[in-house]
């Protein structure tokens, strides 16, 4: 029997995710070089019509691209939580299914207090999702058990429980998808950040110590150099901080629906059996 409930959560529908996401990092980073390169970079941005010049006066295109070689590595990350961003929206959405999730638990929680497995069955079908999916399976375990003889109840609303509990954990990993990538880059960008900051701050400090007011442009151009990475990072940082937070509270609320329907199922079966002799 636990083999036919862990199969029924297998079920796919929609969207799941990228597997593979260092493939959206290559795309990412092909794209944040085309980006510093063709429009950071492009000599409007620059007087005299050469990125080797300084930018134009109040020209921030051209500012960021003299932020250096660091630039292209922070924009990639960006440009990464962004597009997983899109990614765990997409896949959890699908998760949740068809309908509203609140309006989901509130109607098969109803059709269970009626005894009515069979519309508590048929609403899944409609949500689909995880969601579907998990109830399902704990739906399916409820019907098997109704048809087993020569297991006491409590053994009965703990298969019941355990069939919920392995149909969530297979599914957990579709949700959970490519969230360490995003705490990963919350960091990430903070620390490259900082390491662009140190190496512009390196530059200033020789263009102090060469000394003299012809090195006063090096000396501009790093404390600019710091600057755009600060900023650049921080940016970076902040995002996937709010994706991360964001995707993580939603996962938490559909597991929290989950249990609570799995729990309501279990509760159920034990309320409308009585111990078999």
């Amino acid at each position: 029997m636990a083999n036919s409930q862990k199969a029924a959560p297998a079920k796919k529908q929609g969207f799941q995710g990228v597997r593979n996401a260092i493939w959206i990092i290559v795309l990412c980073f092909i794209a944040g070089v085309c980006f510093y390169q063709f429009v950071l970079g492009n000599p409007s941005n620059f007087q005299g019509g050469d990125n080797a010049n300084a930018p134009l006066p109040g020209n921030l295109l051209g500012t960021i691209y003299k932020g250096g070689i660091v630039v292209p590595v922070i924009i990639t990350l960006l440009f990464t939580a962004i597009a997983l961003s899109v990614e765990r929206s997409l896949a959890l959405g699908n998760a949740n299914g068809k309908g509203k999730l609140a309006k989901f638990v509130a109607d098969v929680k109803a059709a269970l207090a009626t005894g009515d497995i069979d519309k508590a069955q048929q609403l899944c079908d409609k949500q689909q999702g995880v969601v579907g999916n998990v109830v399902t399976a704990s739906l399916k375990a409820y019907k098997e058990m109704e048809a087993t003889s020569g297991l006491k109840k409590e053994q009965k609303v703990s298969k019941i429980q355990q069939a919920h509990e392995e149909a969530v954990q297979l599914e957990m990993p579709t949700l959970q998808m490519n969230m360490p990538i995003l705490a990963t880059l919350v960091t990430l960008g903070t620390l490259t950040a900082l390491f662009g900051t140190v190496v512009g701050m390196i530059k200033s400090f020789a263009a102090l110590a060469a000394g003299g007011g012809g090195d006063s442009l090096e000396l501009s151009t790093g404390i600019s150099e710091a600057l755009v990475n600060t900023a650049s990072g921080i940016l970076t940082s902040w995002v996937a901080v709010i994706a991360y937070n964001f995707y993580s509270n939603k996962i938490d609320k559909l597991t929290y629906a989950l249990d609570e329907v799995g729990y309501t199922i279990s509760k159920t079966y034990e309320a409308n059996h009585t111990e078999e002799a």
